[in-house]
C-alpha cells in the first residue's frame, strides 16, 4: 500500500510540475517540495516498517556502498553545508577574509549619512549572503532535489510486478505529448496563452511561461521516448531479423509512441527556440550514433532518422516561418547575452571563493550591469555562470565533480548491458537527455525551473538504477535468435 502511494505521488508530481507554470511561483515550487517530503517520509517509514519484520538472521537488501559512493553521498553532503555556511551568521573578521566583497557591502549598506562625517560600523554578525532569505528558498529547493535523488537511489522503482519504471515513463511521455499539443493549439488558434497568462509571441510553450524553459523540457522527454519505443520487443525484431519481418510486428501502442515523439518534435520546433532547436539536432546526432542496432553492429539506427525527418517535413508543410526567422534575429540577441555574462562574470570575479549567495542574481546583477535594459534579469542566461556566481568556484566545483562521476557512473551502467536488454535504450536515451539539457543550459536557465530540475533529477536516478531495475523490468532479456 504505501509503494502504491509513493508511486501515485510520483506520477501526480509529474503531471503537476509542468503544469502549474513550470512549478515557478511560490505556491507550485513549496507544493513540490511537501509531495517530496511526503513520499520520503512514507519510504522511512515502509522500510522502518520492514526492517522490524525481519528475523535477525535475514539478509538485509542494502546496496552496496563502494568507495566512490560513499564520497559522491559525501560531495553532496558537502554542498548542502556550504548553502547552510552562507546563510550562517559570521564575525566582520571572518566575512572580510572569505569574502572582502560582501564586507565591503556589509558596511555600505551600514553606512548612516546622518551623521557628519558619515560613520559605518558591521554588526556583530551578518551572513556571507547578501540576500539571506533567498539564499534560504533555494536552499530548500535544492534539499528536496537532492533528498528525492538520494530516495530513488534506494527505493524499489519497478514494484513487484516489475513494471513501475515503464509507466513513470509513459507518464513523462504522455506529458511531453499534451504539453506539445496544448501549446500548438493555443498558437494556431491565436490565443497565444499559456493557461490564463498571456504570452508575449506566437510560439509554442506549453503550459510554461517561456519557450525557453518548454523547450529544455522537451529535450529529456524526447530523447527518452525514443529510447522506450527502441526497448520495445518489435524493435528487438527489427535489429535482429530486418523490415520485412519488424513490419508485421508493430501494433497500436509502438505506433503511438512513435507518433507522439513526432508531435513533440513539432512543439519544439514551432516554439521558436534556437537553441532549443539546436539542441535537439545535437541530441538526434547523439541518439543516431549511440543507439545502433541491437547485434552491436556498426550500421546507425534507422529509426530515430525516420522520426526525425516525419517531424521535419510535417513542420515545413505547416510553415516555419516563425522559427526560422529567429535565427536570423541570433546576432542582436547574442550581443545582450554576451554583455549579461561579461557582468556575471565580473560578480564571480568579486565572489570568487563561496559566491554571493545562492538565489541572490536578481538582487546582485543590477549593481553589475552595463547595458540598458527596461527589463528585470532573473537570471544570467546561463545555469553554470549564474551558479558559480551566487555559489562561487568552490560550490560549483563541487557539483561538478558530482555530475561528472554520476554521469560517468550512469554511462557504465548502461555500457555493461547486452545490445539486447531493453534497458540500454532507456538509459541511451536518458543520458542523451541530459547532455542536451546541459548544452542547452549554456544559454539558458533550466535547473533553476523546478518541473526541469524535477525531471532531470528523476532521469539521473533512473540511469544510475537501470542495472537493478533490467532485472525486474525485462527479467528474461529477448533473442529472436534463439527463437527462431
Amino acid at each position: 500500500m504505501i509503494d502504491r502511494i509513493i508511486k501515485l505521488t510520483l506520477i501526480l508530481l509529474f503531471i503537476f510540475t509542468p503544469v502549474a507554470f513550470g512549478a515557478m511561483d511560490f505556491w507550485a515550487f513549496s507544493l513540490m517540495e511537501l509531495g517530496i517530503l511526503f513520499i520520503t517520509i512514507l519510504w522511512a517509514i515502509q522500510f522502518g516498517i520492514s526492517s522490524k519484520l525481519r528475523t535477525p538472521n535475514a539478509n538485509l537488501t542494502f546496496i552496496p556502498q563502494s568507495a566512490i559512493r560513499i564520497l559522491q553521498w559525501v560531495l553532496l553532503g558537502l554542498f548542502l553545508c556550504l548553502l547552510l555556511f552562507q546563510m550562517l551568521p559570521l564575525p566582520p573578521g571572518m566575512i572580510k577574509t572569505l569574502s572582502p566583497k560582501t564586507y565591503e557591502l556589509r558596511l555600505f549598506l551600514l553606512r548612516d549619512f546622518s551623521l557628519q562625517p558619515p560613520a559605518f560600523s558591521l554588526q556583530p554578525f551578518h551572513p556571507l549572503s547578501l540576500v539571506p532569505f533567498a539564499t534560504q528558498i533555494e536552499f530548500f529547493k535544492w534539499l528536496t532535489l537532492i533528498g528525492l535523488f538520494l530516495f530513488l537511489q534506494y527505493w524499489d522503482f519497478a514494484g513487484k510486478r516489475g513494471r513501475g519504471m515503464n509507466h513513470f515513463i509513459l507518464v513523462i511521455f504522455t506529458m511531453g505529448v499534451l504539453e506539445s499539443l496544448y501549446g500548438m493549439l493555443e498558437v494556431f488558434s491565436g490565443h497565444n496563452q499559456a493557461l490564463n497568462i498571456k504570452l508575449g509571441d506566437s510560439s509554442v510553450a506549453g503550459t510554461f511561461i517561456s519557450r525557453n524553459y518548454f523547450s529544455g523540457y522537451l529535450l529529456m522527454v524526447i530523447p527518452l521516448s525514443i529510447g522506450f519505443l527502441l526497448s520495445r520487443e518489435e524493435f528487438q525484431i527489427f535489429r535482429l531479423r530486418g523490415w520485412r519481418n519488424w513490419l508485421p510486428s508493430l501494433h497500436g501502442k509502438t505506433v503511438l509512441i512513435g507518433f507522439g515523439a513526432v508531435i513533440m518534435i513539432l512543439g519544439l520546433l514551432f516554439s521558436a527556440s534556437r537553441m532549443g532547436v539546436t539542441s535537439l539536432l545535437f541530441s538526434f546526432s547523439l541518439i543516431i550514433v549511440t543507439l545502433r542496432r541491437g547485434d552491436g553492429g556498426k550500421k546507425m539506427s534507422r529509426v530515430p532518422v525516420l522520426i526525425l525527418a516525419l517531424a521535419l517535413l510535417w513542420a515545413v508543410w505547416i510553415g516555419l516561418d516563425a522559427t526560422i526567422n529567429r535565427f536570423f534575429s541570433v546576432r542582436e540577441n547574442f550581443e545582450t547575452r554576451w554583455a549579461m555574462w561579461v557582468n556575471t562574470f565580473q560578480i564571480i570575479k568579486d565572489f570568487p571563493l563561496l559566491g554571493s549567495g545562492l538565489g541572490t542574481f536578481t538582487q546582485i546583477f543590477p549593481m553589475y550591469r552595463t547595458y540598458h535594459t527596461v527589463a528585470l534579469a532573473t537570471h544570467a542566461e546561463n545555469d553554470f555562470l549564474q551558479l558559480t556566481s551566487e555559489v562561487g568556484l568552490a560550490g560549483m566545483g563541487i557539483l561538478l565533480i558530482l555530475f561528472l562521476s554520476f554521469f560517468y557512473k550512469g554511462f557504465s551502467n548502461v555500457r555493461s548491458m547486452s545490445h539486447r536488454n531493453p534497458g540500454r535504450y532507456i538509459g541511451m536515451g536518458s543520458l542523451v537527455g541530459i547532455l542536451a539539457l546541459m548544452f542547452h543550459s549554456l544559454v539558458e536557465a533550466n535547473i533553476q525551473i523546478p518541473a526541469n530540475a524535477f525531471l532531470f533529477t528523476f532521469i539521473f536516478a533512473l540511469v544510475l538504477r537501470l542495472p537493478d531495475l533490467s532485472h525486474k523490468e525485462w527479467p528474461h532479456e529477448h533473442d529472436a535468435t534463439s527463437t527462431h
